[in-house]
């Protein structure tokens, strides 16, 4: 299934790319007696990507997050939802692990109504972390040069974009990838995903 969603040939994303370049490029020999055009706007910065956290493996996927200190949110939601010895103990599992700036990147609001210690809270909770789990090993040799989506745990697919420099899932970048715990891999991601059958108050 994973090869089937992720199989869009290169071959289709370098023939996108083709037909987006600007016809006008061909008029850029002009006459001497014409005006030069003028210069055309710079684009915008590219917004600089996280840090890599630089995380190392360290056991399992859980004891991994534990033992480094940008995932201590990550850590916190994962055992408020009783997620973390299913995560520990499960093998074959591929994680995208948002940095605490991830999730402090989250409305504050949001961010405290998916952390209370309520049951209806943790169920949505939950559903948010596992929108970050694929239940197969997906290294960055299945990402590389791949395009399409793939269903996580929590039912709603993710899409995985590997055809840039950088790799992304939905909106997300990947900052660290191939992460190997002893239950499958753990790729940091710079921004939380949400899923779209979840609607999170913002008060």
């Amino acid at each position: 299934m994973l090869s089937r969603s992720l199989s869009v040939a290169p071959l289709a994303i370098l023939s996108a790319l083709a037909l987006s370049l600007p016809a006008a490029a061909l008029a850029q020999t002009t006459d001497a007696a014409q005006p030069a055009p003028a210069a055309a706007p710079s684009a915008p910065a590219t917004p600089a990507l996280a840090a890599s956290p630089n995380l190392a493996p360290a056991g399992d996927i859980v004891a991994t997050l534990k033992g480094n200190p940008d995932f201590t949110i990550l850590v916190k939601a994962l055992d408020a939802a009783n997620l973390s010895a299913v995560l520990a103990a499960t093998p074959n599992l591929t994680l995208f692990a948002p940095t605490d700036e991830a999730f402090k990147a989250l409305p504050p609001a949001q961010l405290d109504w998916l952390m209370k210690n309520d049951p209806d809270h943790a169920a949505v909770l939950q559903k948010v972390l596992v929108y970050h789990l694929v239940h197969l090993d997906l290294d960055a040799s299945k990402i590389k040069g791949a395009k399409g989506p793939v269903t996580t745990v929590e039912g709603q697919p993710v899409q995985v974009d590997g055809s840039g420099d950088v790799a992304m899932v939905n909106d997300a970048h990947i900052i660290q990838s191939d992460v190997k715990a002893t239950n499958g891999y753990i790729h940091v991601i710079d921004k939380v995903l949400i899923p779209s059958d979840v609607t999170i108050p913002a008060s």
